[in-house]
């Protein structure tokens, strides 16, 4: 569990994400993030937790393979006019829209890749 979070926090740092996006994409208390950010959370992660994990190392696993460059970390928070982001950065309509849109940017990338 430990190195799951780890990666997280890692993910969401290159991504530049503030605690407020942090907190609402992983879906925590801004104290839990705290704990969770600085390594000392002692509790377990709820399976809620462990798909939202599942799906952002994922994501950001795609975004490795399909970009080359500052994309790689950038496109995450970039408006996208395309299906199904309709203006909002990847980010915002996955807070948005919680782990079904997490799923969706994770479809989304896979067809981009020829995954699909």
């Amino acid at each position: 569990m430990a190195a799951t979070l780890t990666a997280v926090v890692r993910v969401f740092d290159s991504w530049d994400l503030s605690n407020a996006q942090a907190q609402a994409l992983f879906d925590v208390k801004p104290t839990t993030w705290s704990r969770m950010r600085g390594g000392s959370f002692n509790g377990t992660l709820d399976q809620d937790k462990v798909t939202r994990a599942s799906l952002i190392l994922g994501i950001y696993k795609a975004l490795r393979l399909i970009f080359n460059g500052p994309l790689v970390t950038r496109w995450p928070d970039l408006p996208n006019s395309g299906a199904p982001f309709d203006g909002l950065s990847p980010v915002d309509y996955m807070i948005r829209g919680g782990i079904p849109a997490m799923a969706d940017v994770r479809q989304h990338l896979d067809a981009l890749r020829g995954g699909l």
